[in-house]
């Protein structure tokens, strides 16, 4: 299938790995042109590497999206290395496995900071260039607990419900002239996040009492109803779909990528 991605200039955020550097590999798979982020040099610069190795065109840009003035940065560093931006993909995101009162009121504004205002910062400084163009792609990456919130992961919840509106925002604004925001909402996905030592899988284990790394993950799986973690692969191309032409009719969109996690239709 042709996802008319040829040529087209895209950034993803948290581009070093899990999610990010898959939709990385496939974007550029489609012929895009990719400005990989994320604020850890030493893996930033090892996964471009790859995504060079397998025949993409890849840039970096080592920053903080929270950070003051991000978006003009990442649109800046697009423009020199590719001429412009067509296509923006929040990505970037981090949760901590822990009850409610466990969960400090800095880590509920951190995840605002991550999950709303930094995708407000880089939205804002990406769609003038996308208007002038008459076309553009905004996906931001979402979870299934901002539709439903997980009560092991209080404040991830609510930035990333606090994401899910404001794509809605933006979508709507912004549809009529070309440009296409949607959220994708992924259940647990079998990436770095959940997988490297000391990740959500142990510590979902320590608060679960599982025996072992694999009851912890057949347990996290087993509470879907596809019976499994996803795979990074399996949410970057719903991801990639959302930035291709393909996705021309889709608008303020939150997908569900969860195998079936959240028991509503949404």
């Amino acid at each position: 299938m042709n996802l008319g991605l040829e040529n087209r200039v895209c950034a993803v955020t948290g581009a070093s790995g899990g999610i990010g550097f898959e939709v990385t590999r496939q974007l550029c798979s489609a012929g895009a042109k990719v400005l990989m982020i994320s604020r850890d040099p030493e893996q930033l610069a090892a996964m471009s590497e790859v995504a060079r190795a397998e025949g993409g065109q890849a840039g970096v840009l080592v920053i903080d999206i929270t950070s003051d003035h991000a978006g003009e940065h990442v649109i800046a560093a697009a423009k020199q290395e590719f001429g412009q931006l067509d296509v923006l993909v929040n990505n970037a995101g981090t949760a901590k496995w822990r009850d409610l009162e466990e969960a400090p009121e800095e880590d509920f504004r951190d995840q605002f900071e991550l999950s709303a205002m930094a995708p407000l910062n880089l939205m804002r400084a990406a769609i003038p260039g996308m208007l002038d163009r008459g076309w553009g792609r905004i996906v931001n990456v979402s979870s299934s607990a901002g539709k439903r919130p997980s009560s092991k992961m209080p404040d991830y919840s609510v930035g990333k419900a606090a994401m899910l509106s404001l794509s809605k925002l933006f979508a709507d604004e912004y549809a009529e002239r070309g440009i296409m925001v949607n959220a994708v909402c992924p259940g647990p996905t079998g990436s770095e996040l959940w997988l490297e030592p000391g990740g959500l899988l142990d510590q979902s284990k320590e608060h679960s009492g599982a025996n072992t790394r694999e009851a912890a993950r057949q347990t996290v799986g087993g509470k879907r109803p596809i019976g499994r973690m996803a795979t990074p692969e399996e949410i970057a191309s719903v991801i990639t779909f959302l930035c291709s032409d393909r996705a021309s009719f889709v608008s303020g969109a939150a997908w569900s990528v969860d195998g079936g996690s959240v028991p509503v239709i949404l």
